[in-house]
C-alpha cells in the first residue's frame, strides 16, 4: 500500500483523508480513502480498530468503517506519507476483510 494522504481540493479537511489504494490501480478514477477524525474528538479510540495517527503535526484516529471509494478528482494533492503506521493501518483495515 502506499499509504498516503491527500487534501480535498475546495475545503481543508482537518485531518486529512488517508488514501490507501495500492499504486498499481493508480489508473482507476477513483482512490479508497480513510477518513481521519481528531483525535481529541474521540473519548476511547479502539486502538487496534482505530489507530492514532499523527499527520504533519495533528493527531487523527483512523475511521475504518468510513472506508470510501472517491473520485480522485475531488482529491487535491499528497501532502506526507503515513509509512510509518502502516502496520497500525492494515491491523486496522484487516478485520474488514478477512473473517476471523
Amino acid at each position: 500500500m502506499s499509504m498516503k494522504t491527500a487534501i480535498r481540493k475546495p475545503g481543508h479537511c482537518i485531518p486529512p483523508p488517508l488514501d490507501v489504494q495500492v499504486d498499481i490501480l493508480g489508473e482507476l478514477p477513483t482512490r479508497i480513502v480513510v477518513p481521519l477524525v481528531s483525535a481529541s474528538a474521540v473519548k476511547k479510540p479502539i486502538l487496534i480498530l482505530r489507530p492514532e495517527l499523527e499527520i504533519k503535526g495533528q493527531r487523527g484516529c483512523l475511521q475504518e468503517v468510513q472506508l470510501a471509494g472517491v473520485n480522485q478528482n475531488l482529491l487535491g494533492s499528497r501532502i506526507c506519507s503515513a509509512r510509518a503506521s502502516r502496520d497500525q493501518i492494515i491491523a486496522a483495515l484487516d478485520p474488514d476483510f478477512v473473517d476471523y
